[in-house]
């Protein structure tokens, strides 16, 4: 099933909780803009994972895969009803294959009532896992119940160089520091992933950076390397964007072995 896949939503049920007061049967009418769902494996938190790319980001990376959820006028208003009763449909295997719900996006926390309630409820009425993907930006916008709502924590870490980070998403790097030393003290499990791109992200320096900001947390339990790859030009050149790492090789193995490995010299498990 493609990350492109239309969000089905069931006509009546949007009717009656729409009609439903705040508060009826302990649950809000609440709706947010989505892009898309998808179930994935491996890559959006263990096991078979529910993910809703909730639509809307406030950074532009170089590298963004999926250019098409920056906005948030672009995706479809969803009740959250509605998305929790599409993961209902998938709950028995998605336990049984030890998997969960991961939000995603875009980035959720632009929309944190949304997101809250979306893990609320896959948490407490279908009992599953689940993840938060976030760029920590917006990490100040996530209250506490809404974190412990949440299993696990996705968080990426762009880059160690501020500058290089400003260059990378056109935002500032402080606040995702901020909101992983949050979920530190919050002993909240956290994934951190990394993005490898030659000639960007790939100084021995920067990756060391990271490795040890993650290694001082205490909290971090796996790191993902990910190699960057050219799989959303094609976007890009649909949307009219200027996709300026075009040229930009995609990192060979033993780059990626390598940059795994001074995670690897911090106890940090790396893959």
């Amino acid at each position: 099933m493609s990350s492109e896949t239309a969000v089905s939503l069931a006509g009546a049920r949007r009717a009656l909780e729409a009609a439903t007061p705040a508060g009826a049967a302990g649950h809000r009418p609440v709706a947010g803009s989505v892009h898309s769902w998808d179930l994935s494996t491996g890559v959006d938190g263990p096991g078979i994972r529910f993910v809703p790319f909730l639509a809307g980001c406030p950074l532009a990376c170089l590298y963004c895969h999926n250019p098409d959820t920056w906005k948030m006028r672009d995706g479809k208003r969803v009740l959250a009803g509605d998305l929790v009763a599409e993961a209902a449909k998938y709950q028995a295997f998605i336990r049984a294959a030890g998997g969960g719900a991961t939000l995603s996006g875009g980035e959720p926390l632009l929309q944190p009532v949304f997101a809250g309630e979306l893990l609320h409820r896959f948490k407490h009425e279908l009992g599953l896992h689940t993840a938060l993907d976030t760029s920590g930006y917006l990490g100040a916008r996530a209250t506490d119940a809404l974190l412990r709502d949440t299993d696990l924590v996705l968080l990426d870490i762009k880059s160690w160089d501020p500058a290089l980070y400003k260059r990378l998403t056109g935002r500032h790097l402080r606040p995702t520091l901020d909101f992983a030393r949050r979920l530190a003290r919050l002993d909240k499990e956290v994934w951190v992933r990394f993005v490898l791109v030659p000639g960007l992200t790939d100084d021995p320096a920067n990756i060391e950076g990271v490795a040890s900001f993650a290694a001082s947390l205490g909290n971090v339990s796996r790191v993902d390397v990910l190699p960057f790859h050219k799989l959303g030009a094609a976007k890009w050149e649909r949307l009219g964007l200027d996709f300026t790492l075009r040229d930009t090789p995609i990192p060979t193995a033993p780059e990626v072995a390598a940059a795994r490995g001074i995670f690897a010299e911090h106890g940090l498990s790396a893959v």
